[in-house]
């Protein structure tokens, strides 16, 4: 009975030892995990305003995906791009710079001079592996600019699509890119994935959302717009395409998950600017510059919803920090991770009494491919624009003469359409068209405006009511005026000096019009400034 005994004990120790280990491995194995390097899957839309994502309350825009990563991370509700255009925002993320320090990259579809440093080269340096699909930095030339790639990194965009839903939905299979990129990653080598969706950018197949079932009464439509059908309908093919780039996000997901990567991933998810309608894309207003933003990811607590102010500059610090890499030196952006942590450790301070933005040239809208300089800083109460050239229309002119010669060679006049900083779409149409019915729908789309505006963004999100020259506002736009003016200068801003117009000196790379004046396509305007080594 003695030895029975002893032998229970013996097979209880060893149990007990085997569990001990167990336990030991387990947590060793965990260890290993939280210690190493998150990944990262950066998501980011082309034209896609706050607040149309479900997790938002839009009733018309179904993102499941969006929604759930709000859930597991931080849903933000005050988050602003630098600029209201593709490229030179897509180049103040990168650097984490304002656009009026970035020089040739701070004006859309021109040059990415390659001396500014971008965020993605300091994560290679600090081990990661990069890559991308569909739109990265862009549209403009990174190859005459000193870059050897895109400042985004490596491109995977071979995988297309036979067809898609909708003939404005790209062809290319941005999850099955992102499998190709997982597939040849070095194993255990942490890394940084950017997927640029062309959607929801336009164009759009007319009626898409509709003939699929969509009900047009679901929109809610903003209030700069006429609510009519055939604006109603516009949003609602655009609402399509946010979900088409939402689904293929959860694609994506899907393969973190079985690669076992998902819970050491940090997924962020945002979109470059705003809507690509009337009043609201290229232009400083509420609708052209807040954002939709989302974050999960290891130590960042769950089921937040964050107040803060945050500018897409403040993405570049964010990611380095949460990495823990080396950080960029002279940047502009402040890291958000704090506020972002378990709220037990997190610090819930805000980094900002305001965010900055800024526009120069758009499209080529005007003779001698002018732009339209603008400057705009937001509180969590107003918004004040300043706009240096209120003589231009912000839309591009209305009417531009030009002469061409018929088959005989006679020279004649021609009027060429007008308010090229516009997207074409439905919703522009239906206002040239019915102006006389939409008279100050049509003016703060196309009209042009004072020097300064002055908007109470609680009470008047869509930007309606200028208060500049109220004097009941008088204080506040004051006190607006001097804090944006002493940030502009401290960064170094040309327009606060002299050299404002070199902004109009820097080449347009995408095609030009046949505008009287300058028009020479990826060529210096010699009027506003001298060529200069990009790189």
């Amino acid at each position: 009975m003695i030895i029975f005994h002893k032998f229970l004990w013996a097979g209880y120790c060893c149990l007990l030892l085997g569990i001990l280990l167990s336990c030991q491995d387990n947590r060793d194995q965990r260890d290993s995990t939280s210690n190493r390097q998150p990944n990262f899957l950066f998501a980011i839309s082309d034209d896609q305003s706050y607040p149309h994502a479900s997790a938002y309350g839009d009733p018309a825009v179904r993102t499941p995906v969006f929604d759930e990563i709000a859930r597991q991370g931080v849903l933000f509700q005050n988050v602003f791009c630098a600029a209201p255009q593709c490229s030179p925002n897509r180049a103040a993320i990168l650097t984490g710079k304002n656009i009026w320090q970035l020089e040739e990259a701070g004006t859309h579809a021109s040059y990415f001079p390659s001396k500014f440093s971008v965020f993605t080269d300091v994560l290679e340096k600090g081990g990661y592996e990069l890559g991308y699909t569909g739109k990265a930095w862009g549209p403009g030339n990174w190859k005459d600019s000193g870059w050897t790639r895109n400042p985004v990194g490596p491109g995977y965009n071979e995988v297309r699509f036979d067809s898609t839903p909708t003939n404005g939905i790209h062809n290319i299979d941005y999850a099955g890119n992102f499998s190709v990129f997982l597939d040849n990653r070095p194993k255990g080598k942490p890394f940084f994935f950017w997927y640029g969706g062309f959607e929801p950018h336009r164009d759009y197949e007319e009626g898409s959302a509709a003939s699929g079932g969509r009900n047009i009464e679901e929109v809610a439509v903003p209030p700069f717009l006429p609510d009519v059908p055939e604006i109603r309908n516009d949003l609602l093919d655009y609402a399509l395409e946010i979900e088409w780039f939402d689904q293929q996000l959860g694609k994506m997901i899907d393969m973190l998950k079985e690669a076992g990567e998902y819970d050491n991933t940090v997924i962020i998810i945002t979109g470059d600017n705003g809507m690509p309608f009337p009043y609201a894309k290229a232009n400083l207003q509420e609708f052209g510059i807040h954002v939709p933003l989302a974050i999960k990811g290891p130590s960042i607590g769950s089921g937040q919803v964050s107040e803060h102010l945050i500018s897409h500059i403040d993405l570049a610090p964010t990611i380095l920090d949460i990495a823990g890499v080396s950080k960029m030196e002279n940047i502009t952006g402040l890291s958000f991770l704090s506020l972002m942590m378990n709220s037990k450790d997190g610090v819930d301070t805000q980094p900002r009494s305001w965010v900055l933005a800024g526009r120069e040239r758009h499209t080529h809208a005007r003779p001698d491919n002018l732009g339209y300089p603008s400057r705009a800083i937001r509180t969590d109460e107003f918004l004040y624009i300043q706009n240096s050239k209120p003589e231009l229309w912000p839309a591009g002119d209305p009417e531009i003469n030009s002469s061409e010669k018929d088959e005989k060679g006679v020279e004649r006049i021609v009027n060429l359409p007008a308010y090229f900083d516009i997207d074409a779409s439905p919703a522009k149409d239906y206002l040239l068209n019915h102006k006389a019915e939409f008279p100050a729908e049509f003016q703060l789309a196309f009209g042009k405006r004072p020097a300064e505006e002055l908007f109470d963004i609680k009470s008047d999100p869509g930007c309606l009511q200028n208060l500049a020259y109220l004097p009941a506002y008088s204080e506040k736009k004051i006190e607006l005026q001097k804090n944006l003016e002493m940030s502009l200068i401290s960064e170094g801003d040309p327009r606060m000096g002299e050299e404002g117009d070199i902004f109009d000196s820097y080449p347009r790379i995408s095609p030009m019009r046949d505008f009287p004046g300058f028009k020479e396509q990826g060529k210096y305007n010699p009027a506003f400034g001298d060529e200069r080594n990009v790189q």
